[in-house]
């Protein structure tokens, strides 16, 4: 620990990527190796190689965020909330009428957005969308003329740009939080949330499996219950305690903290798979060869509704200003 202490923030987090990018060689050669068995079905070998290009493309996802530096990650970030709100769009029926409201959100709200994060203004990017944003949209939508399912058509918009934008636009916040004596280190926040979202999901869905099944909508979800929930939160927080070294964070901090992005990562997940279900989507490429969705939500749909909500819990509890 001593040693790793001396190291300046640089080399701090270029180990930190040697060891993502270590574990993931090695899963991969694992499940080379497991898939070449003739146990292995074809739709077992073929959800662990979807698991693991995911794993692979996050990883190199977050290593270019960190190397293009704070404006270079909300750029990246961007770019990721462009394609998921487009693939949420495609599964949400709209209108002529709502074609105004979708350029606003897509070429107006989202670069403003993200601008607001680049520029630390977190009193006005904590806001922008949930107040001015949802009071905008229906006046525009209004303004085309058409109330045909005014109310529905307008939730739809307004609780896409909230998931898709302001969910995601929290995660790059986290590399702008200043923390005395661990600056320029806002990437291990980063990283911390994203093990610990990754700890519950996983957590939660074997649980699930394992325990007697008792889901609480059923109709949605045939495998989430209330236990496999506490389980994923719990397994979550115990992550986080163990990775309180490279936050500025105590154990017990890093617990509290760790349970709660957890737990609203799984929710967030359950959630998505409410709006699946409503689409008639079962995994979201189903339907890629008609609207483009490519399963960018299924991985995105935790951060999405954890960042925001470890992100203001870190500040709030810290008192800390972006």
């Amino acid at each position: 620990m001593n040693v790793l202490r001396a190291l300046d923030v640089g080399q701090q987090v270029a180990l930190l990527f040697l060891f993502v990018f270590g574990l993931l060689v090695l899963a991969t050669v694992f499940a080379y190796v497991w898939s070449s068995r003739a146990t292995a079905s074809l739709q077992q070998q073929e959800r662990l190689t979807r698991d693991l290009r995911t794993l692979w493309i996050g990883s190199i996802v977050f290593w270019l965020a960190w190397i293009s530096g704070p404006v270079g990650a909300t750029l990246l970030f961007g770019v990721i909330s462009f394609l998921a709100l487009r693939e949420i769009i495609t599964l949400a029926p709209t209108r002529r009428g709502d074609h105004r409201s979708l350029i606003l959100a897509f070429f107006v709200v989202l670069p403003l957005q993200y601008v607001l994060v680049a520029n630390r203004s977190s009193e006005i990017f904590s806001v922008f969308i949930p107040v001015y944003v949802f009071f905008a949209i229906p006046v525009i939508s209004a303004l085309a003329g058409d109330p045909h399912r005014f109310l529905e058509r307008n939730a739809k918009i307004q609780w896409a740009i909230m998931v898709c934008v302001f969910g995601l636009s929290h995660a790059p916040a986290l590399l702008l939080l200043e923390f005395e004596g661990f600056e320029g280190r806002g990437a291990f926040l980063l990283f911390f949330l994203v093990v610990v979202v990754t700890a519950a999901q996983i957590a939660q869905q074997l649980a699930s499996r394992w325990l007697r099944r008792r889901p609480v909508a059923r109709r949605i979800d045939r495998w989430f219950s209330l236990r496999g929930w506490l389980i994923g939160a719990g397994s979550a927080a115990l992550v986080g305690a163990a990775l309180f070294w490279v936050t500025p964070l105590k154990p017990s901090q890093a617990l509290a903290l760790a349970f709660i992005a957890g737990g609203a990562g799984t929710l967030g997940a359950f959630v998505l798979k409410a709006l699946k279900r409503d689409a008639g989507v079962h995994p979201w490429g189903e339907l890629s060869a008609v609207t483009g969705a490519v399963g960018l939500l299924d991985r995105l749909a935790p951060l999405c509704f954890a960042a925001p909500v470890f992100f203001h819990s870190v500040r709030w509890y810290f008192d800390l200003r972006v």
